[in-house]
């Protein structure tokens, strides 16, 4: 594990028993933060995820993840790494005034849905895996959850309200991500965080990682392929040996495929860093065996790398 990530992972640890243990000292402007929905934790969460520190979904619930977030982002830029939110540190991230957006419901929107097949044998037919509602869409144009849209939009019709409503959702657009040197991936925290070629952290992405801890590898690898808008092979080998699929079947690209927007294969055959298309399931260990990002996450770490920037897999 590297210093820094030592360091981060100390600071958290402390944060976590500083704020166990005087919660009733959180500022006012963040009062209640942990007890459920919170407008100031969702600004929170989009500023950090404009710099590339993710907690995963920009719902407005606090949870370990935006902690994580958090703590690395105090560590990074100097400051104590309380992991506790206050007026203090919205305002160093850039506040809160331009933290939501406001987006109009298009034909287009409507026209770009589809329905996922449960049998693998019909979504092979499909010239697409297309989003199901615009619920889901909207979801991650706002890097937030299905649940985080609906309750910035209580009003609204879901999953698909007309063409024309106009929708609220988080404002995550963000510069050109720093280009990769190296990234690690820890099995027991479930993150990748990026690091530049002169050794800084730069991102932070929250992944799953394998079910099964022999399918979870370590050591050092290194990038391969990049491929945005990757399809996928479904082989009945891995997921149902001995069932009615006998073949191995190509499925086709698009937001629901099993690998998502983006792929990254690694040189450990079989093996690669990819999106997914239920983003609120991203920190369980239930892949094959590759690590999960959700789809932005993958898309953002797409951009950041090339082939044979260095990988190490760690405990």
């Amino acid at each position: 594990m590297s210093s820094l990530s030592q360091w981060i992972l100390l600071a958290l640890c402390g944060a976590l028993a500083f704020s166990n243990g005087n919660a009733q000292t959180a500022p006012h402007r963040f009062a209640g933060y942990r007890a459920g929905f919170n407008r100031d934790t969702l600004a929170l969460q989009v500023l950090l995820d404009r710099q590339h520190l993710s907690c995963n979904c920009v719902d407005g619930v606090w949870g370990a993840r935006t902690e994580i977030a958090l703590v690395t982002w105090q560590t990074l830029n100097g400051l104590p790494p309380t992991g506790i939110p206050d007026a203090a540190v919205l305002a160093a991230l850039g506040g809160d005034t331009n933290v939501l957006t406001r987006y109009t419901i298009t034909t287009n929107d409507l026209a770009a849905l589809g329905s996922v097949p449960q049998a693998w044998e019909e979504r092979a037919r499909l010239k697409t895996l297309a989003y199901e509602t615009l619920q889901e869409l909207l979801a991650e144009k706002g890097h937030t959850s299905q649940r985080a849209v609906e309750r910035l939009n209580p009003g609204l019709a879901w999953p698909n309200p007309p063409v024309g409503s106009e929708v609220v959702l988080p404002d995550c657009a963000y510069a050109k991500p720093a280009k990769a040197g190296s990234i690690r991936i820890s099995l027991s925290r479930t993150e990748v965080t990026v690091f530049n070629p002169e050794g800084q952290l730069v991102a932070l992405f929250p992944c799953s990682i394998a079910r099964e801890k022999s399918k979870r590898p370590d050591g050092e690898v290194s990038v391969r392929t990049v491929a945005p808008n990757p399809n996928y092979t479904y082989d009945p080998q891995l997921f149902a040996p001995g069932g009615p699929n006998k073949t191995k079947l190509v499925i086709p690209p698009g937001p629901n495929n099993p690998v998502g927007l983006a792929w990254i294969g690694l040189s450990l055959q079989g093996y690669g860093v990819h999106g997914t298309p239920i983003p609120e399931h991203i920190g369980r260990a239930e892949s094959k065996g590759c690590f999960r990002l959700a789809n932005w996450n993958a898309v953002k770490l797409l951009a950041m790398v090339e082939y044979g920037t260095p990988v190490l897999i760690e405990e």
